[in-house]
């Protein structure tokens, strides 16, 4: 089952995702008035149960980001092999991984646009899968890591790349322009291992593919990445780890294919889903 926080007629709820429209479940749980309360309330499968004998509700709605209010979100860069290689610094795979900081405000929904700033206009893209922490841990061993994940979703985790490179150490400012990424279009409960291990990323533009990879080939997968994070910080239930991106985003094509008004992102992973946006610029 799926489970997406969306807009309607001005008011925002969550519910569960079906073919014919949405089920709202928010007004069922006031104990937990958004997805993040339910992730934190260990209550995706009263979710579940639930949503099971409930009509659609809503057959007109936006989504919104899917965990608007998410507290922390950890991103971890250039963890592809190609990807090492596209910087062409004769650098070795890493023995740590890359870390930074993205904040929620700089997400949109499925189906809303990605915003190009008037600033700069070197708008990238980047397919990944995001992992929504679901239960609390310290220094969490690769082989319980996975015990730790409540959810999957998709990110494209949208960059102003002249902006992260205004700083010598520093990629923070090109990464949380309002509106440049997105997150959803829903969560997947996870249940078992085959939904990471077996994942498959792959991101078109204007339907051309760009990206195309499996998780399995990330330098640091996703259990050494929540042992490693772990190590240093608690991860709480609603924590999200964006897991890296592929080969192939625009800046690394000569000249660059950076996004322009009009261009439209998909980004697919089996089982999860397809995120999709188009690009609007900036109305001041």
């Amino acid at each position: 089952m799926k489970f997406a926080t969306f807009s309607s007629d001005g008011a925002s709820s969550y519910g569960a995702v079906t073919d014919n429209g949405m089920i709202e479940l928010g007004s069922q749980f006031p104990h937990w008035p958004t997805l993040l309360d339910v992730i934190q309330g260990e209550g995706l499968d009263q979710l579940e149960e639930i949503a099971k004998d409930k009509p659609v509700t809503h057959a007109d709605f936006q989504y919104e980001m899917v965990m608007p209010n998410a507290p922390r979100i950890l991103c971890v860069g250039v963890n592809f092999p190609d990807r090492n290689a596209e910087y062409k610094d004769g650098s070795e795979q890493p023995k740590y991984m890359s870390l930074f900081p993205r904040f929620a405000s700089g997400f949109t929904g499925h189906d809303r646009p990605l915003i190009r700033p008037p600033e700069n206009h070197t708008l990238d893209y980047e397919g990944e899968v995001a992992v929504v922490i679901g239960k609390t841990g310290r220094r969490i061993s690769q082989k319980d890591a996975y015990k730790h994940i409540a959810a999957l979703t998709i990110c494209n985790e949208g960059t102003i790349r002249d902006w992260v490179r205004h700083a010598k150490f520093n990629v923070t400012q090109g990464k949380n322009w309002d509106k440049s990424a997105a997150l959803g279009p829903w969560l997947v409960p996870f249940k078992k291992a085959s939904q990471l291990d077996d994942a498959r990323i792959i991101t078109r533009v204007n339907g051309e593919v760009r990206q195309d990879d499996v998780l399995s080939r990330m330098m640091f997968p996703v259990r050494r990445e929540i042992e490693y994070i772990s190590t240093f910080m608690t991860l709480n239930p609603g924590d999200i780890i964006i897991t890296g991106t592929p080969t192939g985003a625009g800046a690394r094509f000569d000249p660059p294919r950076y996004l322009v008004p009009g261009d439209v992102v998909e980004v697919e992973v089996n089982g999860i889903g397809t995120l999709r946006n188009h690009v609007e610029d900036e109305v001041l």
